[in-house]
């Protein structure tokens, strides 16, 4: 079992697994943000291409926000978890709710780490798509979802670590997934970091900067 340091020495780490796509034709790396721009970085920086947010947001329960009964990407994409919703007994309003405050923080983010970046024409690319970590998986299977509908040509997703069953769901969803850790029993993805601070809008804007040189 392995324990990062930090999202950088992760980041790294799943960089070294990704080395059979460096010298791929179209390939773009998109961290989720926040937690997922370090890592990214890492994976961009050793193949060479071209790095970017794609901007997903978690639906947390209104009582308890870690745990995802959804998530919403850019583009109106919605993924809701049925099962979640199921025995956690929230009504249709209390879905809305949520949906209404995360689209807010969604738009907010997209407006600041964005600017004037141009973004990229997905069609026949290979995207990688990157986070920090999987737990239920909302997030990323709601960015894969809005990614599939610009018709990439193939879809890769990158995580340190992810719980079992949820990698095993999005490796039924693109046509690789890259994965150092993958433990049946799993909480909370900060447990797998000995350094997990919450990255700030700053740090995700120097590192959107730095990924600018790369692949040119």
């Amino acid at each position: 079992m392995i324990i990062f340091k930090d999202r950088v020495e992760a980041g790294k780490m799943l960089a070294e697994k990704c080395l059979h796509l460096k010298g791929t034709a179209d390939v773009l790396v998109f961290g989720i943000p926040r937690g997922g721009l370090p890592v990214a970085f890492e994976i961009a920086k050793v193949l060479r291409c071209p790095l970017d947010v794609f901007l997903v947001r978690k639906l947390g329960l209104p009582y308890h926000e870690e745990l995802a009964m959804g998530a919403i990407a850019q583009g109106g994409i919605k993924y809701l978890n049925e099962d979640v919703i199921g025995y956690s007994r929230v009504t249709e309003s209390d879905i809305q709710a949520v949906v209404v405050k995360e689209q807010q923080e969604l738009d907010r983010r997209y407006a600041k780490y964005r600017g004037n970046r141009k973004p990229f024409n997905l069609v026949g690319k290979t995207v990688i798509l990157v986070d920090d970590g999987l737990a239920t998986g909302a997030t990323m299977k709601a960015a894969i979802l809005a990614v599939k509908t610009q018709q990439p040509k193939k879809v890769i997703v990158a995580t340190p670590v992810s719980a079992q069953d949820t990698c095993r769901e999005i490796a039924e969803m693109v046509e690789e997934v890259i994965c150092i850790e993958a433990p049946e029993w799993f909480s909370a993805v900060g447990e797998w970091y000995q350094s997990f601070p919450q990255t700030t809008d700053e740090e995700v804007i120097e590192i959107l900067k730095q990924g600018d040189a790369l692949g040119k």
